[in-house]
């Protein structure tokens, strides 16, 4: 909640670093601005194979963490359907949302 007492949501988005500007980009024109980026992170997904930023297994994500109120957070939702829908079954745009129990002023 934030200190109104409105809830909030946490949209949590992984997705392949070479499509982080089309993913900015798609927040800003959302008028999102506000967010926690991990740059370079790795992982598996079940359709995308293994990014580990190794050798082996080349490439990186990008964990993003948007924290909004519900109804800002249900659109934010919908574009990244939006994304995955258009690059990301490729390029690997995964979003989750997430419950803000308690946030500090």
């Amino acid at each position: 909640m934030d200190a109104q007492g409105a809830a909030m949501k946490m949209v949590m988005a992984v997705y392949n670093i070479g499509v982080d500007e089309e993913v900015m980009a798609a927040m800003d024109e959302m008028g999102v601005t506000c967010f926690t980026k991990m740059p370079r992170v790795v992982g598996k997904g079940k359709t995308t194979g293994p990014r580990l930023d190794d050798a082996v297994w080349p490439g990186a994500n990008t964990m993003a963490l948007f924290v909004l109120p519900e109804d800002r957070a249900q659109a934010v939702m919908q574009a990244f359907e939006h994304l995955r829908a258009t690059i990301g079954k490729k390029a690997g745009v995964k979003a989750f949302l997430l419950n803000v129990e308690q946030q500090t002023a």
